[in-house]
């Protein structure tokens, strides 16, 4: 397959590299200078620095360029940047299947990825999919085992993109369930944070465990309440890229939270990334749908009331520790 990457950061990139081995790959940036860059050096220095781009893979900066004979485009942007990316495909009349593989919520309007593209695309959407799960941009630049899920409304689609990437050591899952798996994505980055400021404070891994379980909790109710399905929050969607995130220290999530924990500012601490981290930008959309759902969201609430500075990380997480006494059975009732 011919297939446009658009997106040049660590994993946008990671998926060029991988993908490279099998299919002819068009990396596009939008910053002119990077792309040169990346030419010219043959790695991506900005993001992705110990792994080499392949000699095969033709870097860009003309969206058309990318796009013109493109069987695929793979659009990998922060969420922050889908909307103009997506404006951008459909301003160039190149008419081309898309597949996202951005995690989280549009911060001005709530929205999940898809709800964008419909937005976008005025419902008249061409072949499209997410692909999310439980992985590291390093270790699939690596080309280690990694298994993904690529979810579509189309079935036969998600089907054919499933045969087209999967491989060996990139092992492509699919679902119908386009809701769920992005809601898995974005939700695991925000309990990945509170995971992150407990393991920071040194409260061990029983509070990690009690964290990760309880946030999947919450990942689900709201997952459930935006229509998603039961089975996807038990997949690699949700479940598994939740322990990942939370656990792995490649995690720029995890990393947050564990600076947070420090004490250092949250500007300080995005300025020391240089990548983006979706969960601080994500956690106050969670909350305001589960407001508007009327489910309980009390990790979130932590998070986000510890990213604002209305309580210290210490104290949220011990807030969260000693809430009042619940049954496990009653809470959970609501699944079944």
């Amino acid at each position: 397959m011919k297939i446009a990457v658009l997106g040049a950061g660590a994993w946008g990139s990671a998926l060029a590299i991988n993908l490279s081995t099998r299919h002819r790959i068009h990396l596009w940036t939008k910053d002119l200078d990077h792309a040169a860059a990346m030419n010219r050096q043959r790695k991506n220095q900005a993001f992705l620095p110990d792994y080499s781009l392949p000699e095969s893979l033709k870097i860009t900066s003309v969206l058309e360029e990318a796009l013109e004979t493109a069987d695929l485009a793979l659009i990998v942007v922060p969420v922050a940047g889908l909307r103009d990316t997506l404006r951008a495909i459909a301003a160039s009349k190149i008419k081309v299947p898309i597949i996202w593989g951005c995690k989280g919520f549009e911060s001005e309007t709530t929205y999940l990825p898809h709800q964008i593209a419909e937005e976008e695309f005025l419902g008249l959407l061409p072949p499209c999919g997410v692909l999310s799960g439980p992985s590291f941009a390093k270790e699939v630049a690596q080309g280690l085992p990694t298994a993904l899920t690529l979810a579509s409304r189309d079935v036969d689609f998600a089907r054919r993109m499933a045969i087209e990437l999967h491989s060996a050591k990139l092992r492509i899952y699919t679902s119908e369930d386009v809701v769920g798996v992005e809601t898995g994505g974005a939700v695991k980055n925000v309990i990945t944070i509170a995971t992150g400021i407990s393991d920071g404070i040194g409260f061990g891994y029983n509070a990690r465990a009690a964290l990760i379980t309880r946030g999947l909790l919450e990942t689900t109710r709201l997952g459930l309440g935006l229509g998603g399905s039961m089975k996807t929050f038990m997949g690699l969607a949700g479940v598994g890229d939740l322990i990942l995130t939370s656990t792995g220290d490649l995690s720029r999530n995890r990393q947050v939270g564990l600076m947070l924990a420090e004490g250092k500012s949250l500007d300080d601490i995005l300025n020391a990334l240089r990548h983006v981290a979706e969960g601080v930008h994500t956690a106050n959309s969670v909350l305001q749908l589960g407001h508007r759902l009327n489910i309980e969201m009390p990790i979130t609430q932590a998070v986000c009331d510890i990213l604002h500075g209305v309580i210290s990380a210490k104290e949220a997480v011990e807030v969260l520790l000693n809430r009042e006494q619940k049954s496990e059975f009653i809470s959970m009732e609501f699944l079944v």
